[in-house]
């Protein structure tokens, strides 16, 4: 709008049709244009910003559905660039009818003061998005209770005024960075012998007679027999659980202790060969170990090869019972213990990924580009949440379920304390010990 008069584009100010003195006064921009032109550079700067924040940034998922506050923003921009420019090409059309006719022309000043009264318009409605898209759910309306199957782990968020398919993308985010890793193995723990199918008892006909009384007899202890097993599963599974927790405690314990001592060891050829770290110019930590005789020098990965089989043994029965074979490598171990050796940790930080098996994107198999899940409700995935909705998400054997709940209102009274009220006395009796 306010390039196209410079440019040519005013049929008021054709060669011709006015003097080069009115078509110079028409063009003319004084120090209130100027103002004008420095405040809408500033305005479409702001403005530009804004719109890459809120709505040419990458998106974090991509959701079955429209938006539909983002979609309402954008009509609602398109609507009223194009009012303006239709108002702008009307009044230039009529600007130049006056001029031919001998009336007011439109001046270049009153064009720029147009354009920012669009920057301004704009602006407000960058601000309704932002009030929209990014604001109106800080505040927390629901609680989300989610259940993870088939593992059964769970935890609780309090959400605001999201949709459907909002909500499950706020959800997974949590999910990757609250939730614990799921192993499908640890589902299969051993089970004893002792459970079999089918009855310990034989029942024989001595007299070779088969009558429908003793056939019921047999039956019936063959129930009996079913049932009594059945009612002792569960002290079979309480001893398994336990039997399982204490060997997973005491593989801990092994791990914990030769770690310990093969980063002790580490430490006492620090202490006594003179271990040192040097940083080469290109930042990579090198080992020396300096001795009477010579020099062996030695990256941080080539220590780390040097130091693990003192605790491999450990670290592999660990991860064994513990069902976390699949998840580590040999490779990926080496490569954090050399992490872990270049930076100077501690045991018990080069243990955290193997003892604490959390969050879910901590599994190397979890760390794609892009997950996929399929999200399964009753409702449109663009309405929003409401009180009672349930919905699921759903990636192989994995499953989500997601329960909403609306948080209640807190109503909250003030009672006031006497000041008088706070005081005491001792009640003394004959038993009351002094």
């Amino acid at each position: 709008m306010v390039v196209l008069p410079k440019l040519g584009f005013f049929p008021a100010l054709v060669p011709g049709s006015v003097g080069t003195q009115q078509r110079m006064r028409l063009l003319s921009c004084g120090a209130e244009c100027k103002g004008l032109l420095v405040s809408l550079a500033f305005k479409l700067a702001l403005l530009a910003a804004g719109a890459w924040g809120v709505f040419l940034r990458r998106p974090r998922a991509t959701m079955p559905r429209i938006f539909l506050f983002r979609a309402a923003v954008l009509v609602l921009v398109l609507v009223c660039v194009f009012a303006y420019w239709l108002f702008y090409v009307v009044q230039v059309t009529e600007g130049a009818v006056q001029s031919a006719v001998g009336g007011d022309p439109v001046e270049y000043k009153g064009l720029v003061a147009y354009a920012s009264s669009l920057a301004d318009t704009l602006l407000f409605i960058h601000y309704l998005a932002v009030v929209l898209i990014e604001i109106r759910h800080l505040q927390p309306t629901y609680y989300i209770k989610v259940v993870r199957s088939p593992d059964g782990e769970s935890r609780s968020y309090a959400v605001g005024q999201l949709s459907i398919q909002r909500t499950a993308v706020w959800i997974l985010e949590r999910y990757y960075t609250e939730f614990p890793s799921y192993n499908p193995y640890l589902e299969r723990l051993p089970v004893s012998k002792s459970r079999k199918a089918g009855s310990s008892f034989k029942f024989y006909e001595v007299d070779g007679i088969n009558n429908s009384s003793m056939q019921q007899s047999q039956s019936r202890a063959m129930l009996a027999a079913h049932a009594r097993r059945r009612d002792s599963s569960h002290n079979e599974r309480f001893y398994e659980e336990h039997d399982y927790e204490r060997r997973v405690k005491k593989r801990k314990a092994r791990l914990i202790t030769a770690a310990e001592e093969a980063f002790t060891h580490i430490k006492r050829i620090h202490n006594e060969q003179a271990l040192i770290v040097v940083h080469s110019p290109s930042k990579q930590a090198h080992v020396h170990l300096v001795s009477t005789v010579s020099s062996i020098p030695m990256d941080p990965h080539e220590a780390a090869q040097a130091v693990f089989p003192s605790m491999a043994r450990s670290l592999q029965k660990y991860l064994r019972v513990t069902r976390q074979q699949p998840h580590h490598s040999v490779e990926s171990i080496l490569a954090h213990l050399a992490d872990c050796l270049s930076h100077d940790l501690t045991p018990r930080a080069f243990l955290e990924p193997y003892l604490v098996p959390a969050p879910v994107l901590q599994n190397e198999k979890e760390q794609k580009r892009v997950q996929t899940w399929a999200l399964i409700c009753e409702e449109l995935l663009s309405r929003p949440i409401r009180h009672g909705v349930t919905f699921q998400l759903r990636q192989n054997d994995i499953s989500l379920i997601c329960h909403v709940r609306a948080l209640p209102h807190f109503n909250i009274t003030e009672e006031v304390v006497d000041p008088k009220s706070n005081k005491f006395v001792m009640r003394l009796n004959s038993e009351t010990s002094v």
